[in-house]
């Protein structure tokens, strides 16, 4: 039978694309993301460019995995925004639902557990948006772990931008901390800000920390305010940015507020209002300053969703391209062959700009920009390079 290699070779990968009960082979990805819980805004954005993504490569058939051109199955999870439900997520993902890749999560509270998932079951598994260093390192040696990767900056990079930017940009000599010491990547973004910040010459004037799920926030700002900081730093979520920056401006506090890329929602714009303008924060891309793959990407997500793409989307984009692109050069499904070719990616242009990997690190090379929160948008201001 002439055929026979052939329809082997397509039982194979039916098989390790953990689609032998059905009646079409496909190639399984697994989307690890927060639909529900504290920031559903980052889950959908996730979720539709996941879809877009999915969808647009379906259309033009699919993704070449050896001598066949395969459709990809998008097999989505729900984390909730919490740590056990990311971890619980990745294990039915990987186990039950045999991907051969997980994308996300994002928030790094769900990515640093289900990474550690990820990791003991040899599955690559690639963050948008998960910046914590711990997530793509392992707890115990503190090396670099083998099959997780991320398409985002780290909190290192990001708070030396930010540190160089207070000091330069907005000569600011003193600054202010407010940060969620239950959450990782506040935790970890208003421990380096503050390392940054100080040894490049300034000074933090005040440290204060609250809870997830703190609605007052008078307290620290008081205590804030008695500093009489040049720039108060809040290292939150777009859903907690707003309560704070409104009550502190209702204390009379008139200090600069900067943030991270945690910030990043549009949603931060209607729900903080005029108590957010002026603002600054460091973000992963800007459409302002968009490259012709990012304009066309941007265009295809605004025409199937009706909105502009925030950056979370962008990065969901580009873990998926980096993904597909590892497939192609892999030749086929085996988790293993996918993972030994990622890591052998040096340099992948993206909807957020182009990404160089180091041998050994899962850790992306990558500029960021500094946007204001500037007439109810955000206005692209400078780029950072690494």
């Amino acid at each position: 039978m002439k055929n026979l290699p052939i329809l082997l070779g397509v039982l194979v990968l039916m098989a390790l694309a953990g689609c032998g009960k059905s009646s079409e082979p496909s190639v399984k990805i697994g989307l690890n993301t927060e639909l529900t819980g504290e920031m559903p805004a980052v889950g959908a954005s996730s979720q539709n460019a996941a879809k877009l993504f999915v969808d647009q490569l379906n259309a033009a058939g699919g993704v070449k995995v050896g001598e066949i051109t395969l459709p990809i199955k998008l097999v989505i999870g729900d984390n909730g925004a919490k740590a056990d439900q990311a971890a619980a997520v990745a294990q039915r993902l990987i186990t039950q639902d045999e991907v051969v890749a997980m994308i996300g999560p994002n928030a790094s509270v769900c990515a640093i557990p289900a990474s550690d998932i990820a990791e003991a079951a040899k599955c690559v598994m690639i963050s948008p948006w998960s910046t914590n260093p711990k997530t793509t390192l392992d707890p115990n040696t503190g090396k670099p772990k083998d099959y997780v990767f991320r398409a985002c900056f780290t909190d290192t990079f990001q708070a030396q931008v930010l540190a160089k930017f207070t000091l330069n940009n907005l000569k600011a000599k003193t600054a202010a901390v407010l940060y969620d010491s239950s959450s990782e990547a506040p935790n970890a973004q208003a421990a380096l800000f503050k390392e940054t910040f100080e040894k490049d010459g300034g000074q933090i004037v005040s440290f204060e920390t609250y809870t997830n799920g703190d609605k007052d926030f008078s307290a620290q700002l008081t205590k804030i305010k008695s500093t009489n900081p040049d720039m108060i730093f809040l290292p939150a979520y777009y859903n907690d940015v707003p309560l704070m920056a409104q009550q502190a401006r209702s204390l009379g506090i008139t200090a600069q507020f900067v943030g991270s890329d945690a910030w990043s929602s549009p949603e931060i714009i209607k729900l903080g209002g005029a108590a957010i303008e002026g603002s600054y924060f460091c973000n992963h891309y800007s459409t302002q300053i968009a490259t012709p793959i990012a304009q066309k990407f941007m265009a295809d997500y605004k025409a199937k969703y009706g909105q502009e793409p925030d950056d979370v989307a962008a990065l969901t984009y580009d873990a998926f391209g980096l993904l597909v692109e590892a497939i192609t050069d892999a030749g086929n499904l085996d988790r293993q062959a996918i993972r030994d070719a990622l890591a052998k990616i040096p340099k992948y242009d993206g909807i957020t700009g182009t990404m160089h990997f180091q041998p050994g690190s899962g850790d992306p090379i990558k500029s960021a920009v500094i946007l204001q929160i500037k007439d109810g948008e955000f206005v692209w201001v400078a780029n950072a390079q690494p």
